[in-house]
């Protein structure tokens, strides 16, 4: 615990705080299937014990989805509420789901930060994580109706 932050593993009874805090995050991308209620309790289900969430006086002010496919792991969501960074709290909780993917036996973590995202891509070279420019990144919609939504 830091200074009133409780970092500890997220459940799916957090879900209606860390969707209200997505809510408050600029140039977050939201999908309307995937970050659903069903979508989240889903990725919990599969992947337990290893996404976080930080509370503050009984409020989520910060939230990482963290999985992995038995090889490597992947950290999405990442965010903590304006008024609370600077504090050390995307820190903790990344450590947090790096300790948690240690214990699966997983060695490696990646994330995808948009390139606008300027204050995540500080946070992450700050915190020592390297910026991949060996590789490119390849996607495919599978369920057209998983419509991305962006907070403006």
């Amino acid at each position: 615990m830091m200074d009133g932050i409780t970092i500890r593993d997220m459940t799916i009874e957090d879900y209606d705080g860390v969707y209200t805090l997505w809510m408050t995050i600029k140039g977050f991308a939201i999908r309307s299937i995937d970050d659903a209620r069903e979508g989240v309790e889903r990725f919990l289900s599969r992947n337990p014990g290893i996404s976080v969430v930080a509370v503050k006086d009984g409020e989520i002010v910060g939230s990482i989805l963290c999985g992995h496919d038995g090889r490597r792991g992947c950290l999405y969501h990442v965010c903590v509420r304006e008024d609370c960074r600077m504090q050390g709290i995307g820190k903790s909780m990344v450590v947090y789901c790096m300790d948690a993917l240690e214990r699966e036996h997983i060695s490696k973590v990646s994330l995808i930060a948009f390139m606008k995202n300027d204050i995540g891509n500080a946070f992450w070279k700050g915190i020592g994580w390297t910026k991949r420019e060996d590789l490119n990144y390849y996607d495919f919609v599978l369920n057209r109706e998983n419509i991305v939504n962006y907070n403006q």
